[in-house]
């Protein structure tokens, strides 16, 4: 099949979409982002219109401070245990758990020890 050059440059930016991640490789997607003290650390997937994808290490005591988004946000718990707050509600996620913080409502993070997440806002 040949490529023309709007097909090739279609490619090129479909390849890119997901960046700072190995392709076509099995990962830990805990261990794609480090600790660092007194930090919150991230590491950006994927960034556009349409979706951002993060991930984040906080270190203990660290915090992402209330805020809204225009986007649901989706985050999944990689490691540790983080404190999350929605709409001034506060709920304790664990390695494995998942929680949606709506668009439009107030909401932060907060590192009750060390905690990696992914995060996921779809607008």
């Amino acid at each position: 099949m040949r490529l023309t050059k709007a097909s090739a440059g279609m490619e090129k930016c479909m390849s890119e979409i997901m960046k700072n991640i190995a392709k076509s490789e099995i990962l830990t997607l805990k261990e794609q982002v480090s600790y660092m003290e007194n930090q919150v650390v991230s590491k950006t997937l994927i960034q556009n219109q349409d979706v951002n994808m993060t991930l984040f290490a906080f270190a203990k005591n660290e915090e992402i401070s209330s805020h809204e988004s225009k986007g649901d946000a989706f985050i999944l718990c990689l490691d540790g245990m983080g404190k999350i707050t929605i709409d001034e509600e506060t709920y304790n996620l664990i390695e494995g758990q998942t929680i949606v913080m709506p668009a439009g409502h107030p909401h932060a993070v907060f590192a009750k020890e060390q905690f990696k997440m992914l995060l996921v806002v779809t607008f």
